[in-house]
């Protein structure tokens, strides 16, 4: 296993960047590597980010101003190469479907629900970082 999990976390408000790192803490699973976290408040540096590879999950606040979240992520599944899974923040549990329209991997209701948002977070890094299953020879 990796010795940590890279997560982005994308909001142009300091304080909802804040409420995420706090809600997910240093490690979001027992089973899971401690998490380091990249704070980008512009789309500019999420995208500088990202080309440089080293990210295992992102987190897009869909409010942020002026690029939301939203069509950051759909940006982002559209030009980044294996782009790494993404969690976005939405206003009202009414606009999952914005996040389905954004390719997202995963949505949860901003403000932050500390176990709603590390428990979805941990799934989306288990995918991304989980060793493949050893496959057992039947006999």
């Amino acid at each position: 296993m990796q010795p940590t999990a890279t997560v982005l976390v994308y909001s142009d408000d300091a304080n909802t960047r804040e409420q995420v790192r706090l809600a997910v803490g240093r490690r979001p699973a027992a089973d899971l590597p401690p998490v380091q976290y990249l704070e980008c408040a512009t789309l500019p540096a999420v995208i500088t980010e990202l080309e440089k590879g080293g990210i295992d999950a992102l987190v897009l606040d869909g409010e942020a101003n002026p690029a939301g979240g939203l069509g950051v992520c759909r940006q982002v599944k559209d030009e980044i190469y294996n782009c790494p899974p993404v969690l976005v923040l939405i206003g009202r549990p009414q606009d999952a479907w914005l996040a389905t329209w954004s390719r997202a991997d995963a949505a949860v209701t901003h403000p932050v629900d500390p176990v709603a948002l590390t428990d979805t977070l941990a799934i989306l890094l288990r995918r991304r970082i989980a060793p493949p299953a050893k496959t057992v020879a039947h006999r």
